[in-house]
């Protein structure tokens, strides 16, 4: 009997703009304007787009076209419960800051569920978690986490959330680079979060995760920004 490995592969475009590619569907996650952070948005197509909260860093969900199997995208902006052409989706409620969202407003959380292989992304995620948070969430193999502050979790928040969550692996977003415009000058680069985290990180172009993998010890993966 043949077996058939069901995966996933991750690709870091930018900010905390990712894309999840199964074997039949593609998910964008908060697709930016390229104005908004400093750098280009590379062309991109799914059947579904997530988006964590209404700003223009996070939202640009007119840049990412439809496919041969959807003409435009699925877009989900808010909590619920969703299924997309073999993809889950569930969104969780949070918010953008650590005043019950008066500063920033709210924030959706989302565990995707891709060909066997679920990912949590945070967000602009600016508070840890209660237990019935990470309860929501459930069990995560890829957790996509914010890590530069200012505007979310800084890095000893991150690792506060990625002890209560335990994924496997661990993939930071919405740091401070090079590309970044004067309004992320003050967020912390990665190297902070992986120095609070231990030290170890493995850098990569792209991650791939087959269904039913689980690790000993969590993983800490810096992607390589596609834009």
């Amino acid at each position: 009997m043949t077996m058939i490995w069901r995966r996933m592969e991750l690709t870091y475009i930018g900010h905390s703009c990712f894309k999840l590619k199964g074997k039949k569907s593609v998910l964008v996650t908060d697709p930016y304007q390229p104005k908004a952070v400093g750098f280009s948005l590379p062309p991109l197509s799914a059947e579904v787009v997530t988006v964590s909260h209404d700003h223009e860093d996070h939202n640009a969900v007119s840049r990412v076209t439809g496919t041969a199997r959807r003409d435009k995208p699925y877009v989900i902006s808010a909590p619920g419960e969703y299924e997309i052409l073999g993809i889950g989706v569930f969104g969780w409620g949070s918010h953008h800051d650590d005043e019950a969202g008066k500063e920033r407003g709210k924030n959706t959380m989302y565990t995707i569920h891709i060909d066997g292989v679920s990912v949590g992304h945070l967000g602009d995620l600016g508070h840890t978690l209660t237990q019935e948070q990470v309860e929501h969430l459930g069990l995560i193999d890829i957790l996509l986490v914010p890590v530069g502050g200012v505007y979310t979790l800084d890095p000893v928040q991150a690792a506060t959330v990625v002890a209560a969550i335990q994924p496997s692996y661990i993939v930071p977003m919405h740091y401070k680079t090079a590309k970044h415009n004067q309004t992320f000058a003050k967020l912390e680069e990665v190297t902070a979060f992986v120095q609070e985290m231990g030290g170890q990180a493995q850098t990569m172009e792209s991650l791939t995760v087959t269904a039913g993998t689980s690790l000993e010890e969590a993983e800490i993966i810096i992607l390589q920004a596609k834009g």
